[in-house]
């Protein structure tokens, strides 16, 4: 009798319990079930943790002396360049006299245009020479993987608060330096001049990005800040300077024009080539297409001939045709940033953080 009340016990017991057949099904049912949760749940964790670290690199970015002195640089050089327009306006001929607020220069101070365009690769280049590599020598980076969080929310962080730095530090000054226009000339702009004036500033932002995103990409490649600032600093130089002399160089090699036949024969090849050489460069793609943008009276940025100009009416373009002409140079600005970036996500993705 107590072997069997043993039995009946087990049997009662077995009842409830799963066979191993039907504990597999149940098993894979149950993931089957839960895998959209478990997926949803790490798409809104990564998202989480990018956001995390945007706004991180954000804050210390505000919160830093280089933030600081980065802003008085481009704040004095952009009320230098706005009193240099203002002490040449009442000579200017031109039917946008707000723009000229942006664009002449006077007093031997260069326009605000000018400046951004020089100086604005240095904002980037501060925000980003040491993004990565600072980060490995204080043994952060370790930790900071060691988190729930995707790796590559970590370059794309640092990236994507960068360039809101930058958007914030350059939409600020422009509209500071109109307003300051406004008060101290007594010029209102129309809505045609106020847009000009936003892609501008737009073209402006997307340049400064490329700056950082290449700045990030040696500070993935270089182990020390300050190398990676010095490279920096010399592909700013390069381009900004050497890039339009070494096209000079290739396009007279390639069409020479020191003789009357070459002359004859290759000028237009020669402009075209020279042309086509320093739209390689970041710094004169960008400064072709913001002049185009805010000078309407700018009609082409291709090598035009004289026989071209016969029967043509001089007037000024609008922004609708103005666009039409630089929308190719923001699409290379945002190739050129898209593969500087691109390259140091694929550099620190590959890389092996691990302590020394």
């Amino acid at each position: 009798m107590k072997k069997i009340t043993n039995g009946a016990e087990d049997s009662g017991k077995n009842k409830n319990r799963p066979s191993e057949g039907n504990l597999g099904l149940h098993a894979v049912g149950g993931l089957s079930g839960n895998g959209g949760q478990v997926s949803k749940a790490r798409r809104v964790s990564g998202f989480t943790g990018l956001y995390a670290l945007f706004r991180k690199e954000m804050a210390d970015q505000l919160r830093s002396r280089r933030f600081l002195i980065m802003l008085l640089l481009i704040g004095g050089t952009s009320f230098a360049s706005l009193y240099g327009a203002i002490s040449e306006l009442s000579e200017s001929t031109s039917d946008y006299l707000f723009l000229e607020l942006y664009t002449s220069s006077g007093s031997s101070i260069p326009s605000f245009m000018s400046f951004i365009a020089l100086l604005g690769p240095i904002v980037g280049l501060a925000l980003g020479f040491d993004a990565i590599n600072s980060e490995r020598q204080s043994n952060t980076l370790n930790r900071l993987v060691a988190q729930p969080i995707y790796r590559d929310s970590i370059i794309i962080g640092k990236f994507l608060a960068g360039t809101a730095v930058i958007a914030i530090v350059i939409y600020t000054m422009g509209i500071a330096l109109g307003a300051i226009g406004v008060l101290a000339t007594g010029l209102t702009p129309d809505g045609e001049e106020v847009l000009r004036i936003f892609f501008f500033l737009t073209f402006t932002v997307v340049y400064i990005a490329f700056w950082l995103a290449l700045a990030i990409l040696f500070s993935t490649v270089c182990r020390h800040s300050a190398t990676s600032a010095l490279v920096t600093i010399a592909l700013w130089i390069f381009f900004s300077i050497f890039m339009s002399l070494l096209a000079t160089i290739i396009a007279g090699a390639v069409y020479p024009i020191n003789t009357y036949y070459g002359q004859m024969f290759n000028q237009v090849k020669y402009y075209t080539l020279k042309l086509n050489l320093n739209r390689i460069s970041p710094y004169y793609l960008y400064s072709e297409a913001v002049t185009t943008i805010m000078n309407p009276s700018v009609r082409s940025v291709n090598v035009v001939t004289t026989s071209q100009l016969v029967g043509a009416i001089s007037s000024y373009l609008s922004l609708g045709q103005s666009l039409l002409l630089v929308w190719p140079h923001l699409v290379g600005l945002i190739a050129e940033m898209i593969v500087a970036f691109g390259c140091s996500y694929v550099g620190f993705m590959r890389q092996e953080i691990r302590t020394n």
